[in-house]
């Protein structure tokens, strides 16, 4: 007689066993995780020692010439020295604008020398800065205004602006220099005799406006990037809510550009404050518009320990504007990256 069999029982497993592993599964994954890691280390490798030979050992060797003395005459023998160590003594005659004085010691710099100008190279340097920043980011943002709307030619208007940035900086320095000479289009045209490179203030807002004249399109490109990323569905939005256009403006634009703008006034500020070309060819340094960089090239030629020094003050204050960008005025763009990536998922 045929028996009428149920359902084989399901054999559970007992009360606190661990559950059973069915094949390699996860040290396969494993393993293949970390021949993928061993592949990126090899492949990043060439690129990390490429960086390593031309960022990281300029730099440590910088630091190391700079607690060097320069080799020269003695001004206590009169005799040639091989320099030696200096400690911190290049920075204290930088910061405190003090020279080697005949019975040895140090002397404050008389007036002219490289080394009574840190001072007053920092406080051009930052001048040149503030001013050519502030108009850059005022004239970029109305040309980036312009270019985000839609008309006819507008690819052509968005090419053309870019040709001066696009100019090699000694050419531009050189075709204004050409331009702000006494006989130069710029007197004629405005009808004036202006010394415009031999004196200091002419030869200041010299620098400024050939500056201003040449990056202003880097700016507004990337205030036109920040621009493009703003939907389009808030300004009309706003348009039916019966918003002014300077409310649009206020409440819309600058709010939501506002990271792709700090981030441009970012880079145009490190650019600026590392500024050498320009001035350099346009006055040579002279009438009080010595920057930063030019000191340390002028000092080359007479120390290289010396100069590693003030390239090396020089690299601190530029990092600490950065710092100061980034860690309270909002300009980080891996922050913003972040958000914008956790805003699309």
């Amino acid at each position: 007689m045929a028996t009428e069999l149920g359902p084989t029982p399901v054999k559970q497993p007992a009360s606190g066993a661990a559950p059973a592993h069915h094949g390699p599964k996860g040290v396969g994954e494993d393993n293949r995780i970390a021949s993928q890691g061993r592949w990126a280390t090899w492949l990043l490798a060439p690129t990390v020692v490429a960086l390593a030979i031309v960022i990281v050992y300029p730099i440590i060797s910088a630091l190391v010439m700079s607690f060097q003395k320069d080799a020269g005459l003695d001004p206590v023998t009169g005799l040639f020295t091989d320099g030696g160590a200096a400690g911190i003594q290049n920075y204290v005659n930088w910061l405190g604008q003090q020279c080697a004085a005949q019975g040895g010691g140090t002397v404050a710099c008389p007036p002219g020398t490289l080394g009574g100008q840190f001072w007053s190279a920092t406080a051009t340097t930052f001048f040149f800065t503030v001013v050519t920043v502030a108009l850059e980011t005022v004239l970029g943002f109305w040309m980036a205004m312009i270019m985000a709307r839609t008309f006819k030619g507008r690819s052509l208007v968005r090419a053309a602006v870019l040709v001066p940035w696009a100019i090699p900086t000694a050419v531009t320095a050189q075709l204004w220099l050409f331009m702000f000479d006494f006989n130069g289009i710029i007197n004629k045209l405005f009808n004036v005799s202006i010394l415009w490179t031999g004196s200091e203030w002419p030869a200041k807002w010299a620098v400024i406006i050939a500056d201003t004249w040449k990056t202003t399109p880097f700016m507004a490109l990337l205030i036109l990037a920040g621009l493009q990323m703003i939907p389009a569905e808030v300004y009309e939005a706003s348009k039916v809510d019966g918003a002014s256009a300077w409310q649009r403006f206020r409440l819309i634009t600058l709010p939501l550009v506002k990271p792709a703008l700090m981030v441009a006034i970012l880079f145009r500020t490190l650019d600026a404050l590392r500024m050498f070309d320009l001035p350099y060819i346009l006055t040579g340094g002279a009438n009080n518009t010595t920057t930063l960089s030019i000191l340390v090239i002028n000092q080359i030629r007479q120390g290289f320990n010396s100069a590693a020094a003030l390239s090396t003050i020089t690299f601190v204050i530029i990092f600490l504007v950065a710092f100061i960008f980034v860690r309270f005025l909002g300009a980080n763009v891996v922050e913003q990256s972040g958000a914008t990536g956790k805003g699309k998922k």
